[in-house]
């Protein structure tokens, strides 16, 4: 791969390699300028030397692909909140108690459907000064509690630290929201908040004021609000305010990408700002009066869309690009992605584990590398068909390079995603152009009828286009079982074959087939592996109590007859399931003994009836009424799992009598799922 061959290139997996290992090992501090101070030194010296020739250039690479390994790494451990010293996160005593927050609104976020959420900057924590970032969420009343960016606000609540997820191969919430650098919610009743009379007006409370008028004007124009919110989406990239429904259709048809403001949009803005300023001679002062206001008009569009992963990666790239259209030098586009890339991380090493960021990095360099080679399969000489035959390819190449890593973090695949670009990208042009001047208009107090209307019908149609292709399930192939090793392999094979279809020869054919063999190998070890597992896991469900003995591929459910009739739409057992590459085989109504490799298992209901045994584990549920110390000093159980189905105060008196009688206690609305291997 040429794209390898660049010195930048090497240099950027060296630095995203740095951010890597802080990001998972944590070193602490000391571990990680120390090399860093030793890698400067190094490269100081090596390349003074180096310029008398009087060492080997190889030595030269080495200190410089250090050097970016220790300023990756360093720049992790600055920008992540939890090593700053007075980030909440340190002081324990502060979680799980009330305490008087001052904090500062930052962003809103979609509203869940019991709260209305925000994401809030620490100020102060009681008496001392506090910083950090926390999820504030709002209980649902009947009036509408909404706050302006930059708003202090005084909150009287209590601080929870996230939590792991509660059930085998469940989605992380807590670990998604570490990686935005958020350790803790707090959730409150608008009661218990005081806004305070001082707002703190940065770019982030202006561009929130811009927008927040242009919405207000677009809805005194009675624009409606359905495809409002989609036209916001696709030019702000603002999606709070969209329907679950809306969002599901635009999923299941392989389009939402589209919701967020990307490579496509920046690219159209630019085009457009160019367009614009065509009249302006192209002198050299002229030439540099464009630059400046393209730069700006792309800086100000990504303020306004609130600096999302895809939209700072879009602005930053097509940034370089305007700037070699200005110095009139062909610029690589390689190069270009590559830088945009470390100077985003530089400020926001945190973006690197943004699966938005991940996927639209992947989709356009797949695009620049492989849409080529499609293209030149066939070359039609209708200038029609040519430019839907560059949609497809396009759509084909962003698919082939985005689709493992989508697999892996939402295990389902819209099978008609080419026939959606197909009619979405032409209209999307459309929609673009009709959409940043009723924005820019709308910023301006004025909204144009002949405007407005034809972008409201164009998002209408749009929508029901998108609904017609979700409608068809069928093509939507759901629950793909992958993990990660599946993931390399299969990136190792797509990228060996593309090596050996750009330029066909023995030994790239010989690196396919290597790819080829190592992803079936890949597979049978995951499948070996899973056929060789056998367990027993309570899962920790409120609502039911839910069992499940998996051995190898096969599950049996142990339920109450309401869950075993909706076993196959249940979430956490599918995603067990999924995750295990396993299926649900036998399906069992609850019974008060479970004989799992060799261990008796009793499971107590609400009934409080149980048989006569001298059982190893114990299972409780449904809150059952019986004198709890006097059955464990008969019944003598080597451990005791109570479900989430009980009430938590009776738990925590079973808890007290297992430690007075020293047998472990497992409560899974505590510790999350139990597993008997």
């Amino acid at each position: 791969m040429k794209v390898l061959q660049f010195p930048l290139a090497r240099i950027t997996i060296g630095f995203l390699a740095g951010i890597l290992v802080a990001h998972y090992f944590k070193p602490s501090v000391f571990f990680v300028f120390l090399p860093l101070f030793v890698a400067f030194c190094a490269f100081v010296i090596v390349y003074f030397v180096s310029k008398r020739n009087a060492v080997n250039p190889i030595y030269f690479g080495l200190a410089t692909y250090f050097l970016a390994f220790g300023i990756g790494a360093s720049n992790q451990i600055i920008h992540t909140d939890s090593f700053q010293s007075n980030n909440y996160i340190h002081e324990k005593s502060i979680f799980d108690e009330p305490h008087l927050l001052s904090v500062t609104v930052r962003e809103k976020l979609r509203s869940s459907s019991f709260n209305d959420r925000y994401v809030v900057l620490v100020n102060q924590i009681d008496d001392s000064e506090k910083t950090g970032r926390v999820l504030l969420n709002i209980r649902k009343d009947s009036l509408n509690h909404s706050f302006e960016i930059g708003t202090h606000l005084q909150i009287q609540g209590s601080l929870y630290e996230n939590t792991p997820a509660k059930n085998p191969n469940q989605f992380d919430y807590g670990k998604y929201l570490e990686n935005k650098q958020i350790y803790a919610q707090v959730y409150v009743d608008a009661s218990e908040i005081k806004i305070g009379s001082i707002i703190e007006k940065d770019v982030w409370y202006y561009t929130s004021k811009l927008r927040a008028k242009i919405i207000r004007n677009l809805e005194k124009s009675n624009f409606h609000k359905a495809e409002l919110h989609v036209a916001v989406a696709l030019i702000l990239g603002q999606q709070q305010d969209i329907s679950p429904e809306i969002i599901k259709d635009y999923q299941y048809a392989g389009a939402v990408h589209i919701l967020s403001v990307s490579g496509l949009h920046i690219g159209f803005v630019l085009f457009f700002v160019t367009f614009l300023l065509k009249p302006f001679p192209n002198t050299r002062r002229g030439s540099f009066i464009k630059l400046i206001i393209i730069l700006v008009s792309l800086s100000t569009f990504g303020l306004i869309a609130g600096l999302a992963p895809s939209v700072l990666r879009s602005v930053t790239m097509f940034s370089f690009v305007a700037i070699g259209m200005y110095l009139r030098r062909s610029t690589n586009i390689f190069h270009t992605l590559l830088v945009s890339m470390l100077l985003i991380l530089l400020f926001q090493p945190s973006f690197l584990f943004d699966v938005g960021f991940q996927l639209s990095y992947l989709a356009l360099f797949f695009i620049l590398w492989l849409q080529p080679l499609l293209s030149g399969l066939w070359s039609p000489k209708n200038k029609i068909v040519n430019y839907f035959w560059e949609i497809l390819t396009v759509s084909f190449a962003a698919q082939i390079g985005a689709f493992p890593l989508s697999i892996y973090y939402f295990h389902q695949f819209p099978g008609l995603f080419f026939v959606t670009n197909l009619v979405i990208i032409p209209f999307l042009s459309v929609i673009m152009g009709l959409g940043v001047l009723v924005m820019v208009l709308a910023a301006f107090d004025f909204v144009p009828v002949f405007f407005a209307k034809p972008l409201e019908w164009s998002i209408y149609i749009l929508n029901k286009i998108i609904n017609s292709i979700a409608s068809l399930e069928q093509f939507i192939i759901r629950d793909i079982p992958f993990n990660w090793q599946l993931l390399l392999s299969l990136y190792l094979l797509i990228v060996a074959t593309i090596v050996w279809f750009k330029k066909p020869s023995f030994n790239r054919l010989v690196l396919a087939l290597i790819g080829v063999i190592i992803f079936q190998m890949t597979y049978f070890q995951t499948h070996w592996t899973i056929q060789s597992q056998k367990e027993l896991v309570v899962f920790n469900s409120k609502k039911s109590t839910l069992i499940a003995e998996r051995n190898g591929d096969n599950i049996t459910l142990y339920a109450n007859d309401s869950l075993l009739k909706t076993a196959l739409k249940n979430k956490t057992l599918t995603s067990y399931s999924m995750g295990n590459f396993s299926s649900l085989k036998i399906k069992k109504r609850l019974q008060n003994l479970i004989y799992f490799n060799g261990n008796k298992i009793l499971i107590m209901d609400s009934l409080g009836v149980y048989p006569n045994v001298h059982p190893d584990i114990v299972v409780v549920t449904q809150s059952p009424k019986i004198n709890f110390e006097r059955f464990l000093q008969v019944a003598k159980p080597k451990a005791v799992v109570v479900d989430a189905s009980n009430f938590w105060t009776i738990q925590k008196l079973w808890r007290a009598s297992c430690l007075k009688e020293k047998i472990p206690f497992h409560a899974t609305g505590e510790k999350g799922f139990y597993r008997l291997d």
